[in-house]
C-alpha cells in the first residue's frame, strides 16, 4: 500500500494525470500475464517480475507498478491496460442536465445554453 500523502502528489509523469491504487483483482490480472509472459512494459521489454501493487492513471489506461512499497513512475515502466479491466472504470461521467447522464462537454454545452449571447460590439 502506497501511504496516503504520497499518493495524494502523485501523478502520471507523463499525462500529468491522477493516480489511483488499482483494485486487488486488476493487480491479480496482470500478475496473471506476466506469469504467462504476455506482460509488456512500455518499452516493449517483457516483464517478469510479479507487482505487489499498482497505480492506475485517471483514464484507466496504465498502471505504473509497485514493487517493494515503492512506486516506479517511470514512463517506460508503465504497463498498459484493457479499459475493460475490472475495477477499473474511466472517468466517471457527469450527468446531464436531463438526468440521463453524459459528458462534461455536454453539461457545459447544457450551461451555455440557459446564457444569452452578448454581442461585443454592442454599446460601443
Amino acid at each position: 500500500m502506497v501511504h496516503p500523502e504520497l499518493l495524494e502528489i502523485l501523478c502520471c509523469p507523463e499525462s500529468h494525470q491522477t493516480v489511483r491504487e488499482a483494485p486487488a483483482e486488476v493487480v491479480a490480472e496482470v500478475n496473471r500475464a506476466i506469469r504467462a509472459g504476455t506482460m509488456k512494459n512500455r518499452e516493449g521489454a517483457a516483464v517478469a517480475e510479479e507487482i505487489e501493487g499498482g497505480l492506475v492513471r485517471e483514464d484507466g489506461a496504465c498502471l505504473y507498478p509497485v514493487r517493494n512499497g515503492i512506486p516506479i513512475m517511470l514512463v517506460g515502466e508503465r504497463l498498459a491496460l484493457p479499459l475493460a479491466s475490472p475495477g477499473l472504470d474511466a472517468a466517471p461521467e457527469t450527468e446531464g442536465a436531463d438526468g440521463t447522464g453524459g459528458s462534461a462537454e455536454e453539461v457545459e454545452e447544457d450551461r451555455d445554453a440557459d446564457h444569452e449571447q452578448v454581442d461585443a460590439d454592442a454599446g460601443a
